[in-house]
Order: structure tokens, then sequence, then C-alpha cells
């Protein structure tokens, strides 16, 4: 069975993380979570998959993608993940939330508090990031199933994205594995090209709020809502043309540097989620927001996975890396 299929055969309604986690174990066990890896030559595909999870349900995309991340990472680094396991993406490094890599090797030891840990109370791995002596960023993959693992309900008082469970997790002299060597997490082709499938998940789900528009718009003539679909159009088609162009240029140059593609992408794709999830809501109402559960549900979710981007700091981050190009960026 295709992602499409299995997704059109399940409602898209999971009440808790428990939901989430079983729906996940299922993707995995069924090879739904094989994704092409990027760079492969099939990018686009696996922007679309993300996209069409996206569009399902947002707590089980942030599963989803933060899984298929994983598994991407550990073989671009030369790892092999336990066949049938579910991971977890933890890179967040908020001050008050470190942990630490003693000693120095293959197989380590973790001690400290990770924040924003996504499903952690329903997988079995997870690969984060965490530091050494010398203060070097190293990524680790654990086993959440031991005794140094506590996973806690703190640190998430979620409404929107509520299901995800992205609580805090305390480490104390948990078993883990290094993967790759330090500074590898960050300087591997991957991490920019990774970014961009995040703004694949914000388009699937815009796509879906647009979708509710373009029904009501087909069944009834109202000027001012038609002029609201023909904004959500172009912020739509804007997204895709930009996610589809870098999926080319993903595969065009697989080793390239990624991170201006990935941030003009990252700026495009917001701006076009939040003109959708604006026009939509004035020309659709209070309805949809109180009676349609699913579109209730993704307008909620959406403004709180689409904070993965810094807004301004991201944007400042996009200028100062055009102020540095040489000569025209902008030719046509």
């Amino acid at each position: 069975m295709d992602l499409q299929s299995y997704l059109a055969r399940r409602a898209p309604d999971y009440p808790a993380t428990a939901a989430l986690g079983q729906c996940l174990r299922a993707m995995v066990e069924a090879g739904l979570d094989r994704l092409p890896l990027p760079g492969s030559g099939h990018t686009l595909e696996r922007f679309q998959r993300l996209a069409a999870v996206g569009g399902h349900d947002l707590g089980l995309c942030k599963l989803y993608e933060g899984h298929t991340d994983a598994l991407a990472i550990i073989e671009q680094l030369g790892g092999t993940p336990t066949p049938g396991s579910t991971w977890g993406m933890w890179a967040a490094e908020p001050p008050q939330a470190r942990v630490k890599v003693s000693p120095a090797g293959h197989m380590v030891n973790l001690n400290g508090r990770k924040a924003w840990c996504s499903g952690a109370a329903v997988l079995s791995h997870a690969l984060l990031t965490a530091w050494n002596a010398d203060d070097q960023q190293q990524l680790v993959a654990v086993a959440l199933d031991q005794p140094g693992v506590t996973i806690t309900e703190q640190g998430w008082q979620a409404v929107g994205m509520s299901a995800t469970g992205s609580v805090e997790v305390e480490f104390e002299n948990a078993e883990a594995q290094a993967i790759g060597d330090p500074g590898d997490y960050l300087q591997r082709p991957g991490f920019w090209q990774g970014g961009i499938g995040i703004a694949a998940c914000w388009y699937g789900a815009a796509r879906q709020i647009g979708e509710r528009l373009r029904q009501h718009c087909a069944e009834r003539d109202e000027p001012h809502a038609l002029a609201h679909l023909g904004a959500v159009d172009s912020a739509l088609q804007a997204a895709a043309n930009v996610l589809r162009f870098s999926a080319l240029q993903i595969d065009a140059q697989p080793e390239a540097d990624a991170e201006l593609l990935a941030r003009r992408a990252r700026a495009v794709v917001e701006q076009s989620v939040e003109q959708v999830l604006r026009d939509t809501g004035r020309a659709l109402g209070a309805g949809p927001f109180c009676q349609d559960r699913r579109f209730a549900h993704l307008v909620a979710d959406l403004p709180v996975f689409l904070r993965q981007s810094h807004a301004e700091r991201d944007l400042a981050a996009l200028g100062q890396r055009v102020a540095q190009q040489p000569g025209e960026v902008w030719a046509l």
C-alpha cells in the first residue's frame, strides 16, 4: 500500500501522543517510512510524502518527519538503525537544557536534560545533539527504554500540536552511541536539505486548509471569497514552485552547501502559509473553525509547527547571505 492510500483509510484525529505513536509504528511496519534520501535524484518525492502527511495531521507529521530525518542522518553518517525502530530527532539547544557526553569514543554516556523532545513517550530511539568535554557538538543515538532515561511531563503546555508530547527528557549515565564525528550534524549537506523538508510539511497542511476554501467557492459564487481564493492560489503556487526548484537543485548538486537555498525556500513557504491562514479564515468566517474538526485541528496546529522558523532572525540571516553574494542574485 502506498502512503496516500494508507492515509486515506485513516481518520485524521489522533487525540493523544499514544495514538500518534501507534500510527507511526504501523507506518514503519508497512515500510512507509522509507523515503528517498535528499540528493538521491528523487528529493521531490521525499517532499511530496512529507507534505501528504502534513495535510493529513500535523502531529503525526511532526513525528514522521523527525523519524524519517533521523533515518536519513544515520545513513548519511554511516550508521545502521535497529529494524522496526521509531526515532525522534532532538536538536533544540535552549541554554537551560544541555546534555553532556563522555567519555570520547564510539560508546558514550549521557547526562543532562533535553528539551522539546517530540514523541518521547512513544518512540523507541532518539538521535540528539549533545556536547563533549571540548564543548563540541556530538550527535548520539540512544535507546529510550533504559533506566538512565526519564521521560518527564514537563516543558509542554501546548494547545496546538498538543498530541506530539514534546516534553523534556532527563539522562543519567544513559548509554548511547556516537554517530559521526563532532560537528558532523551541522556540517553535512543534509542539514539544510532537511530544513527544506520541514517547509514541505508546512506546505502540505496549508494546501489542505486552502482546499477547504476551494471547495467552498466551487459551491457558492461569493466574490469576496473568490478573491481570497485567488490570493490563496497564488501563495500556494509560489510555495509549490520553490519546493520543486529546491528539490531539483539538491538533486543536481547533492554535496553543495544548501543554506542559501534552504533559507530562501523556508522564507517563501512561511510567507505563503501565513497568507493561506489569513485569507482562508477571512473568507470562511467562524463556521469551519467551530464545526469542522479537521480544519480546526490544522489551523490550531500549523502556527505552532510554523514557529520552527525563527521569523525575523531567519530573515536577517537570509539577508546577510544575500548581501554577501557576488554580483546579480535575482537574474531571471
